[in-house]
């Protein structure tokens, strides 16, 4: 398919984080990469626009882990190293018809320190009492791979129900009792290597104190991160086709087809059908990176991997809704003061599962006149997406003002819908990512939320690894 002394060309489909890191890796290493991205923008759920005065607050996430390292090299690899800000410090809380600041010494909700729990009233006596007999419980066997039930076996239900669920559930719009334990690498590695969650607490280190942020995001917000990765790509001569929907993936023998139509091509290498509107029609690579949903990774390979398309329809999503707030600084209550958020458990909830302060917990969000908060309705098992705009932002103000005890009138509104925002990863979830990956042809390559992991961190690992392994291939393909 490739002439003697040409470049190897690589499709990447999808144009969000994970499909921006990819074509970085690709276009650095000399390849000729095409991104296809089926929105007129890349970017994917890293977007962030004005709001209410303010040049850039973000409309889905708005930081990554500092701890793991791979969202953080890249930022500063794209020259954003000098932006990074971290998250004001601040006390957050769960919502248990009043507010409760969440306990010390929790690894992601599981108590590692007995008396900081003791002294919570989030949990009632008897849940302590049951929480207090962990150390003494035999073993927990994990084969089953449910977080919830891990943690209801070591814990009881109420430190599941109001800790546990809602600090993972926050980060994976999940319902624990159907999340794999394995997908929480943090928990997992306790539950693996210890018998007793509280045991193995009383030897865990603290941080040490020059351990550095918990929490990163450049200063201009997460878009300015994908904008930066895009740009870098293009400066190695990788295209960008925008509105350029891909709708199928074919064999050829020497390498793979790729059927598309309608798109926009940017960059410093036009790719086959120069700049400015491509044509419907196909184009032949190498190898092909797949950077998207696995219900659209598996409609792509449905005739090329059939086994692989199988497997990859069936995981499932959350939608969610971000509503963005700005709220009069001067009915602000003192006592929220110096607070960055709270929480809702799911025997509470109604629609809002959280709500973050996002003025309090970002320096350069901060204003004279008003407070921003960012609430988040929806989850697995709580659909919001069939609820008019009109219904969503009156549940949004509605249900934090009760939350708060305050009467909420807010000077302006943004809703954002993010239909399919969050992979959700059943127990033996890996066996089913290593499943797919065993049955895909050689010559493509899944990477992203739907398979490796959805902070930003884990879809930039997966993607910089997939395109590794392209780049090896292709290089063992010219020897």
């Amino acid at each position: 398919m490739t002439s003697a002394g040409s470049r190897r060309r690589v499709a990447v489909i999808g144009g969000g984080i994970a499909g921006l890191a990819a074509a970085r890796t690709l276009a650095h290493g000399g390849v000729e990469v095409v991104v296809f991205e089926s929105s007129t923008t890349v970017g994917g759920k890293l977007r962030t626009s004005p709001f209410h005065g303010h040049a850039a607050v973000d409309e889905g996430p708005d930081a990554f882990l500092a701890r793991l390292p791979w969202a953080t090299t890249l930022a500063r690899e794209v020259g954003l190293g000098d932006t990074l800000v971290s998250p004001e410090s601040g006390t957050a809380s769960v919502w248990w018809g009043r507010m409760h600041d969440i306990p010390s010494g929790l690894l992601l909700g599981m108590p590692t320190d007995v008396m900081a729990l003791a002294r919570s009233r989030l949990i009632s006596w008897p849940g302590k009492a049951r929480a207090a007999l962990e150390p003494f419980l035999p073993r927990t066997s994990i084969a089953h791979d449910s977080l919830g039930r891990y943690v209801r076996a070591r814990f009881g239900d109420q430190v599941h129900e109001r800790l546990v669920d809602p600090l993972v559930g926050s980060i994976y719009a999940a319902d624990t009792d159907r999340f794999s334990l394995a997908a929480v690498p943090q928990i997992a590695d306790l539950a693996g290597r210890s018998r007793s969650v509280l045991v193995a607490g009383r030897s865990m280190p603290s941080p040490a104190p020059s351990a550095g942020p918990v929490f990163y995001a450049p200063a201009g917000g997460l878009g300015a991160l994908a904008e930066a990765v895009a740009d870098d790509a293009r400066s190695h001569g990788a295209t960008f086709r925008t509105g350029c929907t891909v709708t199928a993936i074919e064999a050829t023998g020497s390498g793979w087809h790729v059927e598309h139509h309608s798109g926009v091509a940017t960059g410093d290498t036009a790719g086959d059908t120069g700049s400015g509107d491509s044509a419907s029609g196909g184009t032949a690579f190498d190898a092909v990176i797949l950077a998207t949903p696995a219900a659209a990774t598996a409609a792509l390979v449905a005739r090329s991997a059939p086994d692989a398309a199988t497997l990859l329809a069936d995981v499932e999503t959350a939608d969610v809704v971000m509503v963005t707030l700005a709220v009069p600084r001067s009915s602000w209550p003192e006592r929220l003061r110096g607070r960055s958020g709270y929480l809702v458990p799911k025997p509470q909830q109604r629609l809002v599962t959280a709500c973050s302060f996002g003025s309090q917990k970002w320096a350069h969000w901060a204003s004279d006149d008003h407070e921003i908060l960012r609430v988040s309705l929806g989850r697995d098992g709580l659909p919001v997406l069939g609820h008019d705009d009109e219904t969503l932002l009156a549940a949004a103000v509605d249900e934090v003002g009760r939350h708060l005890g305050i009467d909420l009138q807010p000077s302006a509104t943004r809703l954002t819908r993010w239909a399919g925002a969050f992979p959700q990863y059943r127990p033996q979830h890996a066996a089913r990512v290593a499943a797919v990956e065993e049955v895909l042809p050689d010559g493509l390559v899944v990477c992203g939320a739907s398979h490796h992991g959805i902070g930003i961190p884990a879809c930039v690992n997966s993607a910089q690894r997939a395109a590794a392994a392209t780049l090896a291939r292709l290089a063992a393909v010219e020897e």
